[in-house]
């Protein structure tokens, strides 16, 4: 039982119990005394401070039964409802509360985050690697031990308990601001029902949705997945890459787990308005300023060109292909 609720039901009870003895005492005494006077001499019956009868109870029978059912039951409420609060205080329920509350408000306020279903096996290394990018990031999680060895392994990830087929838990994490979601979860099924939710939540959304399956690749995409990535067929390249290429397999590894540097290959959007427009790659200054190597640029035909001149020029609506550290990465990314 949730916690809010436990504790609506013992206040509840509590409220039940003062106010049924409190009506009780003015009717036994046909309303002889005021409905607070009532009052006053339930809650001090309950609570077993001793101050008297301020209602001669003694002599009258019914009181007397009265007051003995109301002591029992009573009591035993009242003592429930401190025993629970005591263990809601201990066990930092509050506290998660409130840290869930806070949660939920940075979360709030994100925006062009990317949202990761599933933090398993394939959702914690989709976790890592975001996080290393340092690109903002939300799991969507219902197992408590996959969330707490997130959480564990990285202090203060924005998290949202639940189904991430659920729509309230895909809006609780911010979908209609995201830039992107990452369905990895453990079966096909689940993927297909997330990426379809997440689809008609949101439809400009970039969905990567993961396949076990190569056969309902055709129906993830008609759910709305932009691409699919079947962890099977890229161990298998992986395989044969590792026998015929090892030395290009190890450079690609060093890259990726070097502990020197947060060397990466990323991709940078020339906007409309960037003051990268026209301007030949050279004199962009990327190499000399920045330290990132352009290794291809994605033109409007969305075609790739490979290892491009230094006297080309970038147009708007590109994207640049390059290769440096995530620091560098960053910072052009958030200048120009």
């Amino acid at each position: 039982m949730q916690i809010k609720r436990r504790l609506a039901y013992i206040l509840f009870a509590i409220f039940c119990v003062i106010w049924a003895g409190s009506f009780g005492y003015y009717f036994i005494f046909q309303m002889e005394h005021s409905f607070m006077r009532c009052l006053y001499m339930t809650v001090i019956s309950l609570t077993s401070v001793g101050y008297g009868e301020v209602i001669q109870v003694t002599g009258n029978l019914p009181a007397e039964i009265f007051t003995m059912v109301l002591i029992t039951f009573g009591m035993g409420i009242i003592l429930y409802g401190i025993s629970t609060l005591t263990a809601v205080i201990v066990e930092g329920e509050l506290s998660g509360i409130l840290r869930k509350k806070r949660m939920e408000k940075r979360i709030q306020k994100l925006k062009d985050h990317y949202i990761v279903c599933g933090g398993g096996q394939t959702g914690r290394p989709v976790l890592a690697e975001l996080i290393i990018n340092r690109e903002p990031v939300v799991l969507i999680e219902q197992d408590e031990e996959t969330i707490e060895r997130c959480t564990t392994q990285w202090e203060g990830l924005l998290y949202i308990k639940g189904d991430a087929a659920d729509d309230a838990n895909l809006k609780a994490a911010g979908i209609e601001r995201a830039k992107g979601v990452i369905v990895s979860l453990a079966s096909d099924k689940d993927n297909l029902f997330t990426t379809m939710s997440a689809r008609m939540l949101n439809s400009r959304i970039r969905i990567v949705s993961r396949v076990i399956d190569k056969a309902l690749e055709a129906k993830m995409r008609r759910a709305g997945a932009n691409s699919i990535v079947s962890p099977n067929y890229i161990g298998a390249l992986r395989m044969a890459s590792e026998m015929i290429r090892p030395a290009a397999v190890d450079f690609l590894d060093s890259m990726l787990r070097s502990s020197r540097g947060n060397l990466r290959i990323h991709e940078i959007s020339i906007a409309d308005d960037s003051s990268l427009v026209d301007k030949n790659i050279i004199d962009a200054g990327l190499k000399q300023k920045y330290e990132l190597l352009v290794l291809g640029i994605r033109n409007n035909n969305r075609e790739i060109e490979f290892n491009p001149p230094p006297t080309r020029a970038l147009v708007s609506g590109e994207t640049l292909i390059v290769m440096g550290e995530v620091e560098n990465i960053t910072r052009v990314r958030h200048k120009f």
